[in-house]
């Protein structure tokens, strides 16, 4: 299965970078997995119908197929162990890829919530969009570690 993970603008804090590039070198030694920087549309005065083109964009990446996973507050939240049960179940349905979706500062436009197949919240808490690229990464290898029976996760 490949898991991309499709977002706008580049990391701007270098140590979360460095650690999105770590998790990520580690997760492709259990699954095929990418990143994709969009480019990052500038605000100015119109951050409704620009949430709603960095929508349009997201999910014009997403190829034909894809189960499309949105990062959202409002969605659900799983343990690690029952998130690397769910990649397991998503593997025997024979999903070829899956894509996570990642808003901007302002999030993700109504158009990406709706066509999502799963909303999933990494916390009740609220972090930077770019900490959550990073807690995502970590999450997919810590699954990947748990389907193996590695010691990562204890």
């Amino acid at each position: 299965m490949k898991h991309e993970l499709l977002f706008l603008g580049r990391t701007k804090d270098g140590f979360i970078a460095d650690g999105i590039e770590a998790y990520s070198s580690r997760l492709k030694h259990y699954t095929n997995f990418s990143i994709s920087i969009l480019k990052e549309k500038k605000k100015g005065n119109r951050a409704k119908s620009l949430k709603g083109d960095q929508g349009v964009l997201l999910l014009k990446t997403v190829p034909a197929g894809a189960l499309i996973v949105a990062l959202d507050s409002r969605g659900s939240q799983f343990s690690s162990e029952s998130f690397a049960r769910k990649i397991e179940e998503w593997e025997l349905r024979g999903i070829r890829q899956v894509n996570y979706l990642i808003g901007g500062p302002d999030g993700l436009s109504n158009d990406v919530i709706e066509s999502a197949d799963l909303l999933l919240s990494l916390s009740k808490m609220t972090f930077t969009h770019d900490m959550v690229r990073l807690f995502l990464v970590e999450q997919l290898y810590r699954a990947y570690t748990i389907k193996a029976g590695e010691k990562y996760h204890k």
